[in-house]
């Protein structure tokens, strides 16, 4: 029987590291228990009488719980308290007051996993792989990511200040963000390419999110005869088990295995596997993934790949592979508690690793402004599919076919540097050309280039946001600058559909899929067409 939906995969945490537990030798068990909470309450009362400056009673019983679960060195158990637990609860709701940003604890930071589209924090400028270095002036060092989340949502139309540490950029970058009602969609929208290829974005797991995805295939397919599908989960962090596991059902025959979870409970150890017929039998597929691409996403990922039912492209996953269970506590606090790690269908678990230091070199920047990470398959395990082709564990899902975004050069890279010492006034200057150039531009149509003299315009609009702004920096870079101002203006006046429309020039992983399923009728095609780009991409 699957479990709840309070059973989440998604959203890691941080803690503050207090000592550890005092032993005793010659007792029970049950005695020494006893013995131990005895002690401690005694601490706590001590330190509270006696310490030299005044301490918060409530706050010391929170620190003794923070350390406990500090001490098992997983980033993803937590103490939620009561008057957090709605963010919680918004997975399943679906709609909240606030930026409208995914964030996790990674490598000691709260850092955002991906901003959701059309929301403030996107629309501000906050990006995937920004880490907060203030909220409200303070520090978020001090704060695990419930705490951080607590911060940053609100009442629609407050506001909340932060900044950010951005690779790169030398000092914190501020912005000053106005709260919305955010409504999420799992799909915001579907279309068809060509040949037949339908695109379906998947942007979170929420209860209905395979609702979403079979109403908006299932309208491709019968009013414009998609007959092949590319499933973006690029920028998808995750979210429920459960969806995770109906949205693979969607696409896998009845009785496959789709996901196991393994515990030291017994009641956490289960194999789950489809309940339903392929829907769409016929239709051969393609997943896109990215290093935001987490837990859920991960699932789906790794149970069509197993089964030799999608072909994924993109780069490696994040690599989330554990399961929290929630545990309802006296007082309506929840114990959020690694319980068991995921398994795909072949046995991979594809956990992470998490590093305090990460290593720097060999990193580049796409043109949207996210980390890039060479594909290492040193060291990983290696496992066969279904059908006998090589995959890896650890570390994320590995693509079928690694491909990274377009990349920006070492100079347009350290030039795109120097321009976001000033990202707060950009992302205003940006929204404020937007709006002018759509006036002065009523017949625009989708596909449209920027020119240098449109860029320059823009930046006289920059130089009056900005006390500082490096003119050289900003021609150096202008092709990340063209890139972002094409999209906020695409964002404005066609919405969500919009920018993925007018950034499919830049969109490598697109285009390798499309390439991949032209000419294909069948999986087994696809398959093969893989086999042969891989050959070809051979030196």
């Amino acid at each position: 029987m699957r479990r709840s939906t309070l059973t989440a995969v998604a959203v890691a945490v941080s803690s503050v590291v207090v000592g550890g537990w005092l032993l005793q030798e010659g007792v029970s068990r049950s005695d020494n228990s006893y013995l131990r909470v005895r002690v401690l309450q005694e601490v706590i009362d001590r330190v509270e009488s006696s310490f030299v400056d005044e301490v918060e009673y409530d706050r010391l019983h929170e620190s003794a719980i923070d350390g406990l679960l500090r001490d098992l060195g997983d980033p993803h158990s937590s103490l939620i308290p009561a008057s957090s637990y709605e963010n919680i609860e918004i997975r399943t709701r679906g709609e909240y007051g606030g930026i409208g940003l995914e964030v996790v604890d990674r490598n000691g930071w709260v850092t955002v996993v991906s901003p959701i589209p059309n929301t403030p924090g996107a629309r501000a400028g906050i990006r995937a792989g920004d880490q907060f270095f203030e909220i409200e002036g303070v520090p978020a060092d001090t704060m695990v990511t419930d705490q951080a989340v607590e911060m940053l949502r609100g009442r629609p139309g407050t506001e909340v200040s932060v900044k950010v540490l951005r690779p790169g950029v030398d000092e914190p970058i501020p912005f000053t963000i106005e709260r919305e009602e955010i409504q999420l969609r799992a799909v915001p929208f579907g279309l068809m390419l060509e040949h037949g290829i339908g695109y379906v974005p998947l942007q979170t797991f929420q209860v209905g999110s395979e609702r979403e995805i079979t109403t908006v295939l299932d309208s491709l397919r019968e009013s414009e005869g998609a007959r092949s599908l590319i499933l973006d989960l690029r920028g998808n962090p995750g979210g429920l088990l459960d969806v995770g596991i109906a949205v693979s059902d969607l696409f896998l025959d009845m009785d496959l295995s789709i996901v196991e979870t393994r515990g030291r409970a017994s009641d956490q150890n289960e194999t789950y596997s489809a309940r339903e017929p392929d829907a769409y039998p016929s239709f051969p597929i393609v997943v896109l993934v990215d290093r935001a691409s987490a837990s859920a996403s991960e699932i789906v990922a790794g149970a069509l790949q197993d089964h030799d039912r999608a072909v994924i492209i993109g780069q490696p996953t994040f690599g989330k592979g554990s399961v929290q269970t929630l545990y309802r506590l006296t007082g309506g606090d929840v114990l959020r508690l690694t319980t068991a790690r995921w398994y795909t269908p072949v046995g991979r678990s594809i956990h992470r690793v998490s590093q305090r230091q990460v290593e720097m070199e060999g990193q580049s920047l796409g043109i949207s402004g996210e980390l890039v990470i060479p594909a290492d398959m040193s060291a990983r395990p290696e496992f066969s599919s279904m059908g006998g082709r090589m995959l890896y564990g650890g570390g994320g899902i590995t693509p079928d076919l690694v491909v990274p975004p377009e990349i920006l050069s070492v100079e347009e890279t350290e030039a795109v540097g120097r321009v976001f010492r000033q990202a707060g006034a950009f992302n205003v200057a940006l929204f404020n050309y937007a709006v002018s150039y759509i006036r002065d531009h009523p017949e625009l149509e989708v596909g449209y280039t920027l020119s240098d003299e449109d860029l320059a315009t823009f930046f006289e609009t920059l130089r009056e946001s900005a006390a500082e702004i490096d003119e050289a920096a900003f021609i150096t870079g202008a092709r990340f600058v063209r890139y972002h101002l094409e999209r906020e203006i695409a964002l404005q006046v066609w919405g969500d559909s919009g920018v993925f429309e007018q950034s499919r020039k830049y969109d490598e992983e697109l285009a390798s899929a499309l390439e991949l399923l032209r000419g294909v009728s069948t999986q087994d095609d696809l398959i093969e067409a893989l086999e042969q780009a891989r050959q070809s991409r051979k030196p």
